[in-house]
C-alpha cells in the first residue's frame, strides 16, 4: 500500500492536467470552438469519412489513456513538463513509439475533424502536429538526453519518434 500512496499526488495532478490544462482543452474546447459546436456535412459528401473519423478518435483514446497512466505508475511523475517522470518510461506503448501520448491526441483530433466535417479542425490537427514535433525535438528530447543520458540514447536507437514499430525488441 505504501507504494500506491506515493502515487496519490502525481495521479491527482495528472487528472487536473489532463482534464483542464493539456489534452482536455486541446481535444474538447478548441475543436468545439473551431467547429462552431456543431456537426457539419461530411467532407466530400462521403459518409464513410465520418465513420473513419469516429474510428480514429476511438483508436486514439486508449493510446492517450495508457500513456498517461504509465507516466504516473512507472515514471513516478506526470505528463506535465513542470512535473516530469522521475524514471524513463520505456514499457507498454513506449516499446513501439516514443510519443504515444501525442500520437493518441493527434489521432483523436484528426478523427474529430473528419467526424465533424470540419476543415478548421483538420487544419488545427496538422498545425498541432507541427507544434508537437518542434516541442519534442527542441525541448523534450534534449532534456531527456540530459536527464537519462545513455539509457535514453539507446532507447532512441531502438524506438521511432512518431511511426510505431509493429513489434517490440
Amino acid at each position: 500500500m505504501t507504494k500506491r500512496r506515493g502515487l496519490a499526488w502525481p495521479a491527482a495532478f495528472t487528472l487536473v492536467f489532463v482534464l483542464f490544462i493539456g489534452p482536455g482543452p486541446v481535444l474538447v474546447v478548441v475543436p468545439g470552438f473551431l467547429a462552431g459546436w456543431e456537426v457539419h456535412d461530411t467532407l466530400f459528401g462521403l459518409e464513410p469519412i465520418r465513420w473513419l473519423g469516429g474510428a480514429l478518435f476511438v483508436a486514439g483514446a486508449p493510446l492517450l489513456a495508457e500513456s498517461v497512466i504509465r507516466f504516473v505508475r512507472k515514471g513516478r511523475g506526470t505528463p506535465a513538463p513542470v512535473l516530469p517522470p522521475k524514471r524513463l518510461v520505456v514499457t507498454g506503448l513506449y516499446l513501439y513509439v516514443r510519443n504515444p501520448m501525442y500520437v493518441g491526441i493527434l489521432s483523436m483530433l484528426l478523427g474529430e475533424g473528419l467526424f465533424l466535417g470540419s476543415t478548421a479542425n483538420l487544419t488545427y490537427a496538422v498545425a498541432l502536429a507541427f507544434v508537437f514535433h518542434l516541442f519534442v525535438v527542441l525541448y523534450e528530447e534534449p532534456h531527456l538526453r540530459k536527464v537519462f543520458g545513455p539509457e535514453y540514447e539507446e532507447y532512441c536507437r531502438r524506438v521511432r519518434r512518431w511511426v510505431p514499430r509493429l513489434r517490440s525488441d
